[in-house]
């Protein structure tokens, strides 16, 4: 249906952040990772139609998970979501296959649009 979501950040307030705009809006979120590991392993058990991925995280950064899961899946569809000053990382996301990305702090319309863009 082009609606379940797994949210990726190492910040819980974050994924809250998240989770509330997107449940709201009638979005699934089928699960929600600490670290870009932890989004491998869920992204293959969940096969989710979205992912939202911090860039900067423990254990392993958002642009290495987005290869890892461009590799399971070449036409995953992943947002990054990042802190203002990371040009340069959102750049390497891109490039990698990120479908857009998001700025911290979120607002719910630049969410929405971002994912509605990117499921289509």
């Amino acid at each position: 249906m082009g609606n379940r979501i797994l949210i990726v950040d190492d910040a819980a307030f974050m994924r809250m952040m998240i989770k509330d705009i997107l449940t709201k809006n009638g979005y699934e979120v089928v699960a929600e990772a600490a670290d870009g590991q932890q989004a491998v392993e869920l992204f293959k058990e969940h096969a989710p139609d979205l992912v939202t991925m911090d860039i900067t995280m423990p254990e392993m950064d958002g642009i290495t998970a987005l290869k890892e899961i461009k590799t399971i899946k070449s036409d995953a569809k992943v947002i990054m979501c990042s802190a203002m000053g990371q040009q340069a990382m959102v750049i390497d996301a891109i490039q990698a296959g990120a479908k857009d990305f998001i700025v911290k702090p979120f607002q719910a319309d630049r969410v929405l649009e971002a994912i509605s863009k990117a499921i289509g």
